[in-house]
């Protein structure tokens, strides 16, 4: 044994650790409570990770270096209160996480209260799972298409109005690749004839509504991603967790107030 700054230390024979005797009273503290710390055997569960709890505390004893049992029991619970407040946002967020699932799977629900003074948006179209895990420039990209098909589909029903040579044709040119795609399908299944009368109800029927729908979900598709997400917090689910961390707060307040002036007083 031999003792550094009034606190005794177990030789390097006794312990098989190695402390330099000039490293001074925070390396004997901080041996001390890597040794034989009472709270923090308790604070850490069986799941959770000891080492990141020891680098955490060891950090408050370099900050705070104790001096004596009171010092360090204090400096240890400020490390027990930080690991606690851990879990509270551990806690929060698989609450939200539960909250987002369920506010992601309700599409019919989320729509009409992102945008009450639209009508007829049903989400049918809309991946919500997907939608919210898009970029602000990936929404706006997404709008864009769907005007570009939207104006596309509206050209070639004017061309289909105002008639002409090879108005059938040109009027197929003008639809972005895959509704052609999807109406040459039709026309295989005879669903509807090859003819500029057969794409024009086509595109009445069929093809604008579909097209002005999705530019209509599209444009409103950042006010979906918003009210998913402020669906998903449910602040009335959170509000015991929110007094338990106040709770916290105040505990450390107190803890590290205690400490200074305990400090204050010993160099005093």
């Amino acid at each position: 044994m031999k003792i550094i700054n009034d606190v005794l230390i177990p030789s390097e024979t006794e312990t098989g650790n190695t402390l330099p005797a000039e490293t001074g009273n925070y390396a004997a503290v901080r041996f001390n409570a890597m040794k034989h710390g009472v709270l923090s055997r308790h604070v850490v569960l069986l799941h959770e990770d000891r080492a990141e709890f020891d680098t955490l505390r060891d950090a408050l004893i370099v900050e705070h270096q104790p001096s004596g049992a009171t010092e360090l029991h204090l400096v240890e619970e400020l490390a027990g209160i930080l690991w606690r407040k851990r879990r509270v946002l551990m806690a929060e967020g698989a609450k939200i996480n539960e909250g987002l699932r369920s506010a992601a799977n309700s599409p019919e629900l989320m729509m009409p209260a992102a945008v009450p003074l639209e009508r007829g948006l049903s989400g049918k179209n809309v991946d919500f799972q997907d939608l919210l895990k898009a970029s602000p420039e990936e929404l706006a990209e997404r709008r864009r298409e769907a005007e570009l098909d939207l104006a596309a589909t509206r050209k070639a029903a004017v061309i289909l109005r105002k008639g002409g040579k090879d108005v059938y044709e040109k009027a197929r040119r003008a639809l972005i690749s895959e509704s052609r795609d999807w109406w040459d399908g039709y026309v295989e299944d005879e669903k509807y004839p090859a003819t500029a009368e057969g794409l024009a109800q086509f595109i009445r029927e069929t093809l604008e509504p579909i097209c002005l729908q999705m530019e209509r979900e599209a444009r409103f598709q950042p006010e979906f991603k918003a009210q998913t997400l402020g669906e998903s917090l449910q602040i009335h689910r959170l509000e015991k967790l929110n007094r338990y961390e106040t709770h916290l707060d105040r505990k450390f307040e107190r803890t590290l107030a205690m400490l200074l002036k305990l400090k204050q007083l010993r160099t005093a």
